[in-house]
């Protein structure tokens, strides 16, 4: 490699690391916003992050960094440069590129808006009208469609609904998503109405467990999935929030949870998900810290680490055969009456809900089509901000067959819309079908998987996960790692198989 490409090279990754830093530190204000932040605070701590958005923005606009692009892709020494290294180029060319078209004043009222979004979100949750929450959403929706309307042309897409999808799961098209919903959906149905008439006994999950209690069951789940939350290293940790998230960045990565005293099990399954979030970014390669490979591939890849430790593990046989007795010494007995049969029952019951967060396997994705058909309707001009609570109940009738009877359980439950991430939704779905097939290879190469994790060891699975998709980053796209680590692309039978087997050995 010539000596100046190496030097650019390097000079490069200095101008990354701080912008990967910057980022961090962001993200710790985002977490405290939803967590400790006091209810009075929301005007500063707007002002507070949509400063750091204006200079993330000239950081990553700056135009040394052009120049050191375009030294090092013109020059001679170009070819000689690793797999790594020219995808950091190309990962730090696009955002380069996308972020130059984007006008700063853009950005700064985008970060400032979804703060305000963000309060008006809750309180028209609180008061379940969404007439609250539309005039501060319309603005969110306008500023989105605006960066859209710019990007698209920079990313060479078709529809504005891509360039925003493309942020959540680069070179995946709004009609290739469509495409796989379609399949999925057409496999999904007749799942749905062939179990969903199985409904075990699953009022023992509405027995009230004690808000101290649950911290500690939570404590015990992310010991079994070695989530280091109380030990001298610790690089994780728990808190409750409105609406359970993830954030952090390789040695600082934190959860959240909602305890519900008559739900204890939403607790449960929410530090498994955001648990399987955390590993990803835990697991990372280190040496691959502030460059743009030590990210994680795709929202959809995440998605697809979270899902795998919440319900293929987590709503599994071996984990309540391990775990239940666990969850009876920490309730002093309380579920002494329930056995692993009984358990697995409830927890995998099929029953069309409203609540994507507390859905079941197979329902969830038709909770995600509904929310990538309506985005996907938003931005082409078929649908108004002021009509979705109309679209969101006619879509929840149709699909799913339960009736909305207010906005809080409607439209309002998820607070992605606040804080203007359009496009994140289907990665959601996107995520299973991954999760589906990366099982299959799992299963194949670590044949004593499930008995370990029915003896409480998840280190096989975890060190498997970690070797295939956790240490790959964001070295491919997201359909090439799909490839890498399965052999196959994407194919949204191998999650309906999956249903199916389980199903079929639960309720026969």
């Amino acid at each position: 490699m010539e000596k100046d490409t190496l030097e650019d090279y390097e000079r490069l990754l200095l101008k990354y690391r701080d912008l990967a830093v910057l980022g961090s530190a962001k993200g710790v204000l985002q977490w405290d916003t939803e967590t400790m932040m006091p209810p009075g605070a929301f005007e500063l701590r707007g002002q507070q992050l949509a400063l750091l958005s204006k200079i993330e923005h000239s950081m990553i606009t700056d135009r040394e960094i052009g120049e050191l692009l375009e030294r090092i892709e013109r020059g001679q020494g170009y070819e000689s440069l690793n797999q790594v290294q020219k995808r950091n180029v190309y990962l730090i060319r696009k955002q380069y590129d996308e972020n130059t078209r984007l006008p700063e004043e853009l950005v700064t009222e985008t970060e400032r808006q979804a703060i305000a979004c963000y309060k008006q979100w809750r309180d028209a949750k609180a008061a379940k009208d969404f007439k609250i929450f539309e005039p501060e959403l319309r603005k969110m929706f306008e500023l989105k469609k605006r960066a859209a309307e710019i990007l698209s042309e920079v990313k060479g897409v078709k529809t504005l609904y891509d360039a925003l999808v493309d942020f959540f799961e680069p070179k995946v098209s709004e009609g290739a998503i469509g495409n796989t919903f379609d399949q999925l959906k057409s496999r999904l149905i007749p799942i749905i109405s062939k179990y969903s008439s199985c409904q075990p006994n699953t009022d023992w999950l509405k027995r009230v467990v004690p808000h101290n209690v649950q911290v500690e069951i939570a404590k015990r789940v992310a010991e079994f999935i070695n989530y280091d939350i109380g030990g001298d290293g610790a690089r994780g940790r728990i808190d409750p929030t409105e609406h359970p998230f993830t954030i952090g960045y390789y040695d600082d990565v934190r959860i959240t949870t909602h305890y519900y005293e008559d739900n204890f099990t939403s607790s449960i399954f929410s530090v498994l998900h955001e648990g399987g979030h955390a590993l990803y970014e835990l697991n990372l390669d280190p040496s691959w810290k502030y460059q743009p490979v030590g990210t994680a591939c795709s929202f959809g890849f995440h998605e697809s680490q979270s899902r795998f430790v919440e319900n293929v593990v987590g709503r599994s046989k071996h984990f309540w055969t391990y775990f239940l007795p666990i969850l009876n010494k920490l309730t002093s007995g309380q579920f002494s009456d329930i056995d692993t049969a009984k358990a697995l029952e409830a927890v995998n019951s099929v029953k069309p809900s409203k609540i994507r967060i507390e859905a079941d396997e197979a329902t969830y994705a038709l909770h995600i089509i509904i929310r990538f058909e309506i985005e996907s309707a938003l931005f082409s001009g078929k649908v108004d901000v002021k009509e979705l609570p109309q679209v969101w109940n006619e879509k929840y009738s149709k699909y799913l067959g339960v009736e909305i009877q207010n906005d809080a359980e409607g439209v309002l439950q998820d607070v992605h819309w606040a804080h203007g991430y359009f496009g994140y939704f289907p990665s959601y779905a996107l995520g299973n079908i991954y999760c589906a097939q990366i099982l299959n290879k799992l299963e194949e190469e670590v044949k004593d998987c499930w008995s370990e994790v029915e003896r409480g060891n998840f280190e096989p699975t975890r060190q498997w996960l970690t070797r295939n998709v956790h240490r790959a980053g964001n070295l491919y796209d997201p359909m090439d790692l799909l490839v890498k680590v399965t052999g196959e692309g994407i194919n949204p039978n191998h999650f309906a198989d999956y249903l199916e087997g389980k199903y079929r050995s639960i309720y026969g």
